[in-house]
């Protein structure tokens, strides 16, 4: 007779606050916008984080006009929400929730490109070029005023979708493009298209999303976690792969530095080809993590007066070789706390929940709602499932809400390389870090804000025309 197979019990982490003051501590709200809401940006209690007013540059096509000025009017108008109604709130104004207004910079800042370049995009081969050299010399001359203004709005309509991306054996894309340009000059940029900002039917989510975000270009740090440990440092590594034929010529690796609460949002980004690949997967060398791990040090210790952590918790998408453990160990020597955690998106595992049955039913029957987010069990000694996705109500009143709608949630895989003690800790503070994306009005994301923007950065970093060796501001990839 064999046994019936076992798995352990699981646990479920409640879901974290978010903090909306710096001092008053009761401010508090798992909501991200009801925080919002009620409390107004963590930032508002800090002095001279934001100016008021937030100065808007722009660059618009020529028939844009109207539409540049009434997207800003939108902005300070009430909006009722005609999506996720169980979660997104009305938007009452952008003044309102953030205590600060909007501004049109001064006149040499709108850039109107010339009604000529519909027809050049419409019969270039290479449209996605013309596009790029008419927004680079327009955001030259923005780029001249950089004192007199503080985010740069820019407008793409549909019909120059052509100059969006390249051709098959071109990976263009004019998005990254932008943003690399201008993050290597210090300008937060904002870009809307027209068919997912302009004519989108939800007018409350577009100006939820676009509040929050010039709010964060700006300077502005809208919430924080309300539970973190102040001596912890949280670091996020991911690569870029950079090719010479089919080999690897070197790798970009970027290192995101935050403080315990989620923000302090740098990160730096330096090349190396001392690493070797598996796949395209690449590892450093114990003297090229060493090196990266001093300067995450560095970038830390500078935004706490010489300071160190007494905790570093780093996380990446794929393991850690020997050779880069011990380089983390070296750099840290003081470091009372080192944890190592490769984080994994894809697994086979998934989970339903099973409600009880009635007396006389010996199993239980698949719930109509999924498990409930913050989730886990042990798979072994070193091994754990994070239900990151998944059931919310404590974010909604006690209402069942799933943001994804629809399907079964996929847990994360977390995998420990070292550190010890129980996975509370580890999970909760996991499950806390994925809400910490400024760059949606979500409840959550699916990772950790320490992986979540690697896509982000892995893009937009490859485009940049050089690497500078200092720190970078994610607001100006955002």
């Amino acid at each position: 007779m064999t046994e019936t197979p076992a798995l352990p019990g699981h646990l479920i982490i409640r879901e974290p606050q978010l903090l909306f003051h710096p001092d008053r501590l009761q401010d508090q709200s798992p909501h991200p916008l009801n925080g919002l809401l009620r409390f107004g940006p963590y930032s508002r209690g800090l002095i001279n984080t934001v100016l008021d007013p937030i100065r808007i540059a722009t660059i618009y096509p020529h028939e844009f006009r109207e539409r540049v000025r009434n997207i800003f009017t939108e902005l300070e108008r009430r909006h009722q929400p005609r999506e996720r109604r169980n979660y997104l709130p009305e938007f009452p104004g952008f003044s309102r929730v953030f205590g600060l207004r909007l501004a049109s910079a001064g006149s040499g800042m709108h850039v109107q490109l010339p009604s000529s370049l519909d027809d050049e995009i419409a019969g270039a081969n290479k449209p996605h070029l013309i596009l790029a050299e008419a927004l680079t010399k327009a955001m030259n001359q923005v780029f001249s005023f950089r004192h007199e203004f503080d985010v740069l709005v820019i407008f793409l309509p549909s019909k120059w979708e052509r100059g969006f991306f390249g051709e098959d054996n071109d990976d263009f894309d004019l998005h990254d493009y932008v943003k690399a340009v201008n993050a290597s000059r210090g300008v937060p940029t904002q870009i809307l298209e027209e068919s997912s900002a302009l004519d989108y039917f939800c007018r409350a989510s577009v100006m939820w999303r676009l509040g929050i975000a010039l709010y964060c270009k700006a300077g502005g740090v809208p919430w924080k976690l309300a539970e973190s440990d102040p001596e912890a440092a949280y670091i996020g590594l991911s690569y870029v792969l950079k090719f010479s034929g089919d080999e690897v010529r070197f790798v970009t690796c970027c290192s995101q530095v935050f403080d315990s609460d989620g923000a302090g949002l740098e990160f730096i980004a330096y090349e190396t080809n001392d690493v070797h690949t598996e796949g395209e997967n690449p590892f450093l060398s114990r003297v090229e993590m060493r090196r990266v791990m001093a300067r995450s040090l560095a970038l830390y210790q500078r935004r706490h007066a010489g300071r160190g952590p007494k905790r570093v918790i780093i996380h990446k998408t794929t393991e850690f070789k020997t050779e880069e453990v011990d380089g983390v160990f070296d750099a840290l020597p003081s470091t009372e706390g080192i944890e190592l955690y490769q984080i994994q998106q894809d697994t086979l595992w998934r989970g339903v929940l099973i409600e009880p049955g009635k007396a006389q039913v010996t199993q239980g029957t698949p719930a109509a709602y999924p498990c409930k987010r913050g989730t886990y069990f042990q798979l072994g000694t070193r091994d754990v499932l994070v239900w990151t996705q998944g059931d919310a109500p404590e974010a909604v009143e006690g209402k069942h809400y799933f943001k994804e709608g629809k399907g079964i949630p996929h847990p994360i895989l977390v995998r420990r390389f070292a550190g010890h003690g129980g996975w509370d800790d580890p999970v909760r503070s996991i499950l806390a870090l994925s809400k910490m994306n400024w760059n949606n009005d979500s409840l959550y994301d699916r990772l950790p804000v320490t992986l979540a923007y690697a896509k982000t950065l892995a893009r937009t970093v490859k485009r940049m025309p050089t690497i500078m060796s200092r720190p970078y501001e994610f607001r100006m990839f955002m």
